[in-house]
């Protein structure tokens, strides 16, 4: 294998839309300009499926985040926000993490957050974020989708991811998608 060959894992979606929170990830890997894998999982629940999780860039360097992110997500009881600040200065500082090529995105029912390998943690205004080499498509498409359509959040997020499909390499049609539950009764047992 090259050495300036480079794994990459692909878009990922978050739409907020009438009180529904989801998140959409497709599912190809690719080394170079190969397609190595079409169903790779890159979204994922976390605290008790209270928080959903979705990567993009080096597989195995998002794995390690994924775990640390979970690990202070369960130190600070939930708390996305202050887990994804503890996190990036945790990356930012450390020489091993400096070196992880992936950036997440994360949503809680409050809080939609972009974590980046530079100490970063950006929460968008819009209600729609995305990451990975197809974000800018993913995101025009959710935006649009938002603005003229009735669709709901799980249907514009699939419809997004779809189209997406269509015009990024790195990005293919197997999408899963992740649903928040904001019932009260599943907010109470907190």
């Amino acid at each position: 294998m090259s050495q300036n060959k480079k794994i990459r894992a692909t878009t990922i979606l978050a739409v907020r839309k009438d009180g529904r929170c989801v998140m959409a990830g497709d599912g190809q890997v690719t080394l170079g300009e190969t397609i190595m894998k079409h169903k790779a999982k890159k979204v994922r629940y976390m605290y008790d499926d209270t928080v959903i999780v979705g990567f993009a860039g080096a597989a195995a360097d998002a794995f390690n985040l994924f775990d640390k992110l979970e690990g202070k997500i369960e130190q600070y009881k939930g708390q996305l926000t202050r887990a994804a600040v503890e996190l990036a200065k945790d990356w930012r500082t450390d020489k091993v993490l400096r070196n992880l090529e992936a950036l997440l995105l994360a949503m809680d029912r409050d809080h939609t957050l972009i974590i980046s390998g530079t100490g970063d943690v950006i929460e968008p205004d819009d209600t729609v974020a995305s990451i990975g080499s197809g974000a800018p498509y993913a995101l025009a498409a959710a935006k649009a989708l938002i603005k003229h359509s009735s669709l709901d959040a799980l249907a514009i997020a699939q419809e997004a991811m779809h189209i997406t499909s269509t015009i990024c390499l790195y990005t293919n049609d197997m999408i899963e998608t992740l649903e928040l539950d904001l019932s009260e009764e599943k907010q109470n047992e907190k």
